[in-house]
C-alpha cells in the first residue's frame, strides 16, 4: 500500500531519544535566538526567559502534537493570583496590539503538576518536536511571540514589580 506524504507516521521514541530530541530542539532554538537582543537592548536567555517577578513566568513548550507559549501566573494565594491576572487584563489592549493576535485568557487553569494557575496563552496543533521537519514551523511560531512578550513586558514590568 502506498501512502501519501500527508499521512502522519507515528514513531515511538525511547525516553532517552525523546529527551535528546527535546534538548536538541531547545538548543537549536536558543542558538537561533541568541543574536536577538531584548526590547531593552540587553542579552536574554530566550529559552529560559526570566521575568524578574516572582510567580510570573513566560513558558514555551512543545510535545508530539502541539506547541504553546504562555504567561503563567502561579501565585499560591488565589486572591493574589486573581489580582495579578486582573492587572494583566487592564493591559489586554496593549498586550493584543503588541502580540498582534488574540490569545486565550484563563483565570483558572491547571499546570503540568496539577496546580491551579492563571494563564494567557496561544497554541498550534499538528506539530511535533519529534519531527525535525516541523522545527522551522515551531521556531516561526515561538520567535515572534517571545519577542513580542518581551516587548510587552518591558513596558509593564514595573507595575507588576510594585504589585507583588
Amino acid at each position: 500500500m502506498i501512502q501519501s506524504s500527508s499521512d502522519v507516521v507515528k514513531i515511538m521514541y525511547s525516553k532517552e531519544e525523546a529527551a535528546r530530541l527535546r534538548q536538541q530542539f531547545w538548543i537549536s532554538f536558543g542558538q537561533y535566538m541568541k543574536p536577538v537582543p531584548s526590547a531593552s537592548g540587553s542579552t536574554v536567555n530566550w529559552t529560559n526567559y526570566k521575568t524578574g517577578v516572582k510567580n510570573i513566568f513566560f513558558k514555551m513548550d512543545v510535545d508530539g502534537k502541539k506547541a504553546f507559549i504562555s504567561i503563567q501566573l502561579s501565585h499560591p494565594d488565589s486572591d493574589i493570583r486573581y489580582l495579578i491576572f486582573e492587572q494583566f487584563e487592564e493591559f489586554k489592549l496593549l498586550f493584543t496590539n503588541t502580540v498582534n493576535e488574540e490569545w486565550d485568557w484563563i483565570k483558572d487553569a491547571t499546570d503540568d503538576f496539577g496546580k491551579t494557575v492563571s494563564q494567557i496563552s496561544i497554541s498550534i496543533t499538528g506539530v511535533s518536536i519529534f519531527n525535525q521537519q516541523h522545527w522551522p514551523e515551531l521556531i516561526s511560531f515561538f520567535k515572534p511571540r517571545i519577542i513580542a512578550l518581551d516587548e510587552f513586558w518591558d513596558n509593564v514590568k514595573p507595575v507588576f514589580e510594585d504589585l507583588v
